[in-house]
């Protein structure tokens, strides 16, 4: 006899949803039933199972989604609902892993995952229902390089993660964490940590000490609800990508403009009604996204100083095409994005056959 309904668990932003469905339910079916328990627009959501985005039209039985699933929902959130980027959050799972002895062939030798750690530098724990970070990680100290401990329900970062002093890569997206959660000195002495995300939290505010960070290729604090950021992200010279978008950010400070190797920008979905002069001195700056904004224009020397600006996104601002064909530059802009997406077409129609509509969305 076949289930009249299975129980489903949904991972959104730290929290478990539970939900009982027909297993003959499309994805768009359940996205429709997330929408009043999440505010998040059916077209923002993107549900994941098994490392696999379910396909809009398939059911759950033909998804080989069953009884006790965990589903992750990613999703931009807010105002602007469904219309920022979804991010690619990591989905490791700590998994259970033997090991041969090469010095005597055949012989498998059972490791404990401390072991493993510290072998290896890598430390995956995401989504792995944790509460808080487990004592054997901190035993690691110097020989970690990585921490993953995303989309858990982790209370606290505690000041010891100071110990891991080589860490490079360090991952706290979807835990829920507020201001308090997070001591700051510790991760502010992390002088080689070059990415860091924190999306998809509560924090209200960007602490002065990120500024300690010298290093950082990648800063990722979209999804919280900062008003503002600190004017110490200027030191950030090394900073190639800055992820902000669906925050209340009101306006950026002008040491933005320090952050002198800064490739990507994402300040969609805020509150800021213009962009500080300093923002050209960005040279390097190829993608900035400006989405659901209140922008109502750009520095009049944008296009001229950013010589490598090739992407722009202006959804859902008042700032028309026609005001922008007026700054000094627009036609060296307009070419290089042109190109781009040409190429992009290009690649979209070799690999899959068909013609991308959306691949010139910008305008």
């Amino acid at each position: 006899m076949a289930e009249s309904t299975i129980k489903l668990t949904i991972k959104f932003g730290g929290r478990s949803i539970p939900l009982s469905v027909s297993p003959d339910a499309t994805t768009k079916d359940l996205k429709s039933l997330l929408q009043p328990i999440t505010n998040v627009l059916p077209r923002g959501q993107k549900l994941i199972f098994k490392g696999k985005v379910l396909g809009e039209t398939s059911t759950l039985k033909q998804s080989l989604v069953g009884d006790g699933a965990k589903i992750m929902l990613m999703a931009s959130q807010g105002l602007h609902q469904g219309e920022g980027p979804v991010l690619k959050e990591a989905s490791t799972r700590p998994i259970s892993r033997t090991v041969v002895d090469k010095a005597k062939p055949g012989l498998v030798v059972d490791k404990n995952r401390a072991d493993r750690w510290k072998a290896t530098g890598v430390i995956a724990l995401a989504q792995a229902n944790l509460k808080e970070i487990p004592e054997e990680v901190w035993e690691c100290g110097s020989a970690a390089r990585v921490l993953d401990v995303s989309e858990n329900f982790i209370r606290e970062v505690p000041a010891r993660i100071s110990s891991f002093t080589s860490i490079h890569k360090l991952f706290l997206q979807g835990n829920g964490l507020s201001d308090e959660s997070i001591q700051w000195e510790g991760i502010a002495s992390l002088k080689r940590l070059m990415i860091l995300s924190i999306s998809h939290n509560n924090l209200s505010v960007l602490p002065s000490e990120v500024g300690s960070l010298t290093s950082l290729r990648q800063l990722d604090v979209a999804n919280n609800k900062l008003t503002s950021l600190p004017n110490e992200i200027g030191l950030l010279t090394q900073l190639e990508i800055f992820k902000a978008n669906n925050n209340r950010i009101t306006s950026l400070p002008e040491s933005i403009g320090d952050c002198s190797v800064l490739m990507e920008v994402d300040l969609s979905a805020n509150m800021i009604s213009e962009l500080p002069e300093t923002v050209t001195k960005l040279r390097k700056l190829k993608t900035l996204e400006l989405n659901n904004t209140g922008l109502t224009n750009l520095p009049s020397v944008l296009f001229k100083m950013c010589l490598q600006l090739s992407t722009l996104g202006l959804h859902n601002t008042e700032i028309t095409v026609e005001s922008l064909r007026q700054l000094e530059g627009w036609s060296e802009f307009d070419e290089r994005r042109r190109t781009k997406h040409q190429k992009q077409i290009d690649f979209r129609v070799v690999g899959s056959g068909q013609f991308d509509e959306g691949a010139d969305k910008s305008w």
